[in-house]
């Protein structure tokens, strides 16, 4: 049984997956620092002042807490955007190592043949 989980913990592809999944957190931390210390209190601001982090609506005990709510979709957007534009990238670098023009074929024999019959028949001429 060891030797089996040793066998799937050490594939290609879970490694991979853990390797994506700790770059993600960090880079949702990254985002979120963004979001909350740059650009919620610019757009703050622009919008006269308002602090997103504090919206909330109290009926009785209970508090609903929109403010949090629309910052969690801010940090959304700008993550998807974020992946948009890195993966864009990566599949233009691809699109021009793929476009690279390959080295053109060496003649077949018969080609080699064809050539050399086309060359006799213009010197006869």
């Amino acid at each position: 049984m060891l030797q089996e989980f040793k066998k799937f913990a050490l594939r290609g592809n879970v490694l991979d997956l853990a390797i994506g999944v700790i770059i993600g957190g960090a880079f949702g931390k990254i985002v979120t620092s963004l979001v909350n210390d740059v650009l919620m209190p610019i757009l703050g601001l622009i919008l006269g002042g308002i602090d997103f982090s504090n919206l909330e609506i109290t009926i009785k005990d209970a508090s609903i807490k929109y403010g949090a709510f629309i910052q969690s979709v801010i940090d959304f957007l700008i993550i998807a955007f974020s992946i948009f534009i890195f993966i864009r990238a990566i599949n233009r670098f691809k699109k021009k190592q793929e476009e690279k023009p390959a080295a053109p074929p060496e003649p077949t024999k018969e080609e080699l043949l064809l050539t050399e019959i086309r060359d006799i028949l213009k010197e006869k001429r």
